[in-house]
């Protein structure tokens, strides 16, 4: 059975799990119109479906500790899912990571890890919590609507002049 709780220092190491790699089969194309987002989706041609990896994280648990929660998903004694949240100046708190093992995922692991992420911020009196999806990662984006999170904005701008300048960045809020 897969336990959700908060990381803890004597468990820092468990926030370095790898990234695993993940498909690139479409793209979400957000839109606003009459002071509302909407979007739609434009799934790739077989032939143009990719693959993608992050880049692991040198994430430093003593450091990061004072302004950060990490909370793991476990499995036994080993940890198979990851969320980080980061303290912020308005009244949403940052999910500034969020991954699970590459066999974990589709069992509610990464739904189990926002339940736990939202406690906590509803426990820091912050409204909810907000996170970044890039436009072609469709199933982040896809999961992350799926799980009651609204679009809140969009930033085609950030990746010009680097190797990922084809991409964009879709804002996301939870408030549930």
């Amino acid at each position: 059975m897969i336990k959700i709780k908060t990381i803890d220092s004597a468990h820092k190491q468990d926030i370095r799990i790898p990234n695993e790699p993940f498909q690139l089969w479409g793209r979400m194309i957000p839109s606003y119109e009459n002071e509302a987002w909407h979007y739609t989706v434009e799934e790739f041609a077989p032939q143009n479906v990719s693959e993608m990896c992050f880049p692991d994280e040198d994430y430093d648990y003593d450091s990061l500790a004072k302004d950060h929660v990490f909370i793991g998903a476990y499995d036994g004694d080993t940890c198979i899912g990851l969320a980080i949240l980061a303290d912020d100046w308005f009244k949403y708190m940052y999910l500034d990571d969020l991954k699970v093992c590459k066999p974990y995922r589709r069992q509610g692991v990464g739904k189990a890890l926002l339940d736990k992420a939202l406690e906590i911020a509803h426990g820091r009196n912050y409204n909810g919590l907000y996170t970044i999806g890039q436009d072609n990662n469709l199933s982040a984006c896809l999961f992350y609507l799926k799980m009651g999170f609204i679009i809140g904005g969009f930033d085609n701008h950030i990746y010009f002049g680097t190797s990922q300048e084809n991409k964009a960045n879709i804002i996301f809020y939870l408030d549930r």
